[in-house]
C-alpha cells in the first residue's frame, strides 16, 4: 500500500511539474521603456495568463500590430477609475515603468483587454543574477 501511495505522490507532481512547464514563456526585452525594472537585453521568465492584478508586469499582444508583444506594468484593473476613463470587466490599464522612453501604454492605447494578455512576468534570469520582478 505504501508504494502506491508513493507512486501516485510522484505521478501527482510529476503532472504538476508538466503543467508549470506548458504554462512557463520566456522573452527577451527589446526596449527601454521598462527602466530601471528591465533592461534592454535582460531575459525574463513567466507564466500564460488571462488575468493580472495592479503592479503585475505583463506581456500582451499590441492591439494593432498582430504579432507583436509589448511589456508594461499594471497601473490598474477592473473596476477602477483612470480619469477620465472607468475600466470595464477583463480591462486594466498598462504604463512602461520608464515616463521618458515614450513608452506606448494604456495612454496611447486606452483600456487593455484581458483578452490580450499574454503571460505575467515574474522572474530576470539573464544577465546577471537571477531576481525577482517587482
Amino acid at each position: 500500500m505504501r508504494r502506491i501511495l508513493v507512486f501516485l505522490g510522484l505521478a501527482v507532481a510529476a503532472a504538476a511539474l508538466v503543467e508549470l512547464l506548458r504554462r512557463l514563456v520566456s522573452y527577451e526585452i527589446a526596449d527601454h521603456s521598462m527602466a530601471p525594472t528591465l533592461q534592454p537585453g535582460d531575459w525574463v521568465l513567466g507564466l500564460r495568463a488571462r488575468n493580472a492584478r495592479r503592479g503585475d508586469v505583463v506581456v500582451f499582444a499590441h492591439p494593432l500590430r498582430p504579432g507583436f508583444e509589448m511589456v508594461k506594468r499594471v497601473a490598474a484593473a477592473a473596476g477602477e477609475d483612470m480619469g477620465r476613463v472607468t475600466l470595464g470587466a477583463g480591462e486594466m490599464w498598462v504604463l512602461g515603468d520608464n515616463p521618458d522612453a515614450g513608452s506606448v501604454d494604456s495612454r496611447v492605447l486606452g483600456p487593455v483587454r484581458a483578452e490580450w494578455l499574454r503571460a505575467r512576468l515574474f522572474l530576470r534570469y539573464h544577465p546577471g543574477p537571477v531576481t525577482p520582478i517587482r
